[in-house]
């Protein structure tokens, strides 16, 4: 059986995300934990969303609806307006459900792709990856494709981890051969899509240091 990821985006009241997110982290694995599911990390906004809201990725046994994972996570967390939430299942990576622990600068990039260029995407991102850790010290940490549509576009999501922002700017921007031809690659993989956007996000649930910065 495989695990089926979701991905819940939380908006607060004003003023609440810390205390949401508070709240979440210290019950979250054991409430979901009680009905199957497990906690893979909490994250808030560090550039592109609002400052209250914080997302959250947890797994579950194949199968689990999406509102199920809602009512266990949330049971009386307060101060929260409203949960979107998705089912996603691994494509490449991760290839198990082992969370990400340290802290620093998570992209969130989302993509439309039409499904006969999916394979030709999952290929160009394979490729590319081990150049692109090697070079700018980052993890690819997961590509999931999102549950349901009518299978002619793929909605997917990546999620790469760099150790600060500093790097992220700097992975833009190829140096020497090897960086140039991930560039390459990773242009040729953004044109395949018929929409794509980023956001960046730093880990509330690290345990090597915790983010102390008001990014908004």
């Amino acid at each position: 059986m495989r695990e089926v990821y979701v991905h819940h985006r939380i908006t607060t009241e004003p003023r609440a995300w810390r205390s949401v997110a508070e709240s979440l982290q210290a019950n979250a694995a054991r409430q979901i934990g009680e009905v199957g599911g497990k906690l893979y990390g909490i994250w808030r906004s560090q550039i592109g969303r609002p400052r209250d809201e914080v997302t959250l990725i947890t797994v579950w046994p194949e199968g689990t609806p999406a509102v199920q994972t809602d009512d266990s996570l949330l049971a009386g967390v307060e101060y929260i307006r409203s949960c979107e939430s998705a089912g996603m299942v691994p494509t490449l990576r991760p290839l198990d459900p082992t969370p990400p622990r340290l802290q620093g600068n998570y992209a969130f990039r989302w993509f439309e792709t039409p499904a006969e260029n999916w394979q030709k995407f999952q290929d160009l991102s394979a490729a590319a990856w081990p150049d692109f850790e090697a070079s700018y010290d980052s993890q690819v940490i997961g590509l999931w494709r999102f549950l349901g549509g009518d299978g002619t576009v793929w909605r997917s999501l990546l999620l790469t981890r760099r150790p600060s922002l500093s790097m992220w700017e700097r992975s833009k921007i190829p140096e020497g051969k090897m960086e140039r031809e991930v560039r390459r690659k990773l242009s040729e993989r953004f044109d395949l899509s018929d929409w794509t956007c980023v956001y960046t996000m730093t880990l509330l649930t690290a345990e090597d240091a915790d983010d102390t910065v008001r990014w908004t």
